[in-house]
């Protein structure tokens, strides 16, 4: 059944949002303003969700989507919104998290960080999938809310020439003696070469072995070859096993990793939010900087070059040895340590253990750091650092996090703000700001330049 709607704000899913008689009504296709009709394709008790099949008044927000599969493909879901629009409903949600979830206010939104829109994914994980039916095979991302892998030629959210990679990777793969068993091809770009590594369930042959080095040599790519779990992982040469990594120059830093490594994915929202996060957390040379879930030292490395001793805490013991060793690669050796802990389990008495901090970053993955507020929250006023900055990943936990830092733990929230790391998705990336004691305003210093 039809009927005609008007949109009064988009959520994260980038579906239009409109109301009948309280009742909200979630319409793909739709944006903000905009008056438009639908056919309801679902109903449920709290909520129904429609598909627009026309658009009687159209949003100055709305834009031509680049990708020809926008639309099927699941990567991109707000390419037909302005990029300023993006940014602002991702800012709006991180407000709402704090107000509902949170129980606070924001007090002072910091400036959205922003980049490229277009170009800026350096990791991706490819699906591949022969098709019987269409005779060929494909290889991209998945198709919305799909298990099937969308047809894609070109894609415009990675870098161009793995863009370019697309087509020559089918036809690679097309070719291979087990063209139905390699299920999946990841993608890691470096500052001096890229590299694929390339899940397959059986034994390559010899002659798919000089595929792989001529595709190699043709495209400028290190192949990584796994064929089963994660401790199978290895490049297809030996020697091509260092070769991969970025470098932070505004901190002199070159940072190794390998290609199932976590990185950002987005490098130059990456620079910005290093210089950000030490800008926010007003780190002095004789402070000590706590940085929690470290992972390879992406923020303990820059921050070892301007306070006095930065500890770093990662779960795993394999990231925290590699962790020391880019480290000691940038001469940093003396200014760094590393702890191994599982921080979802950690309490005050162990943060007792690190001795006096004066800073603390916290950057967790999607589950946040409950366990790590309630730690902080239980130390003495005088043992708590004194300042924290909190990087996000999902703007729930986030504000969780918030609600006991501050009304258990006496911070005070002093600001936050939306980061893009995800252009045309609806991945919500943040960073907020906790001070105690004084609670003075959260005046930002001059940003280093990324």
């Amino acid at each position: 059944m039809q009927e005609t709607f008007t949109i009064e704000s988009l959520d994260l899913e980038a579906r239009g949002v409109a109301r009948r008689d309280g009742k909200a009504i979630f319409v793909h296709g739709a944006l903000p303003s905009e008056k438009v009709t639908a056919d309801i394709i679902r109903r449920k008790p709290s909520y129904e969700i429609a598909q627009v099949t026309s658009i009687q008044k159209e949003s100055t927000q709305r834009v031509t989507p680049r990708c020809p599969s926008f639309g099927i493909c699941g990567g991109c879901i707000m390419q037909h919104v302005d990029a300023a629009a993006q940014v602002a409903i991702k800012q709006r949600a991180l407000e709402d998290c704090f107000r509902h979830i949170g129980k606070m206010a924001v007090p002072q939104v910091l400036p959205p960080l922003q980049g490229p829109s277009w170009g800026y994914r350096y990791r991706a994980r490819l699906s591949v999938r022969k098709v019987i039916k269409k005779g060929k095979v494909l290889v991209g991302f998945h198709e919305r809310k799909s298990r099937y892998v969308t047809d894609m030629t070109e894609c415009h959210v990675l870098p161009p020439y793995v863009s370019d990679m697309l087509v020559p990777l089918r036809e690679l793969i097309g070719n291979l003696s087990i063209d139905e068993k390699i299920p999946q091809i990841e993608v890691a770009v470096g500052e001096a070469t890229t590299a694929l590594l390339l899940r397959h369930l059986e034994p390559l042959s010899a002659s798919d072995i000089e595929q792989l080095d001529a595709f190699s040599v043709r495209h400028n790519v290190v192949w990584w070859l796994q064929s089963k779990g994660p401790d199978t992982v290895k490049p297809l040469h030996a020697e091509q096993a260092d070769s991969l990594y970025y470098r932070l120059p505004q901190f002199g830093l070159k940072m190794p990793y390998k290609p199932t490594d976590f990185t950002q994915v987005n490098y130059f929202i990456n620079r910005s939010l290093i210089a950000k996060v030490i800008n926010l957390l007003q780190v002095q040379p004789t402070d000590r900087v706590a940085d929690l879930f470290c992972g390879l030292g992406n923020f303990t490395l820059p921050l070892a070059t301007v306070a006095r001793e930065v500890v770093g805490v990662e779960g795993s013991s394999t990231l925290t040895d590699r962790a020391l060793e880019a480290a000691t690669l940038n001469g940093l050796q003396d200014k760094t340590r590393f702890a191994t802990l599982n921080l979802f389990e950690v309490d005050a008495g162990w943060l007792r253990t690190l001795g006096q901090v004066d800073r603390m970053l916290i950057d967790p993955p999607r589950d946040g750091a409950q366990a790590v507020a309630q730690a902080l929250a239980q130390l003495e006023v005088h043992e708590r650092p004194a300042r924290i900055v909190y990087v996000s990943c999902n703007p729930a936990t986030l504000a969780r996090d918030a609600d006991i830092l501050v009304h258990e733990g006496g911070y005070k929230l002093l600001a936050a703000g939306a980061i893009n790391m995800f252009p045309h998705t609806g991945h919500v990336e943040s960073i907020a700001v906790f001070e105690a004691g004084t609670g003075q305003p959260a005046v930002e210093p001059a940003q280093t330049t990324a």
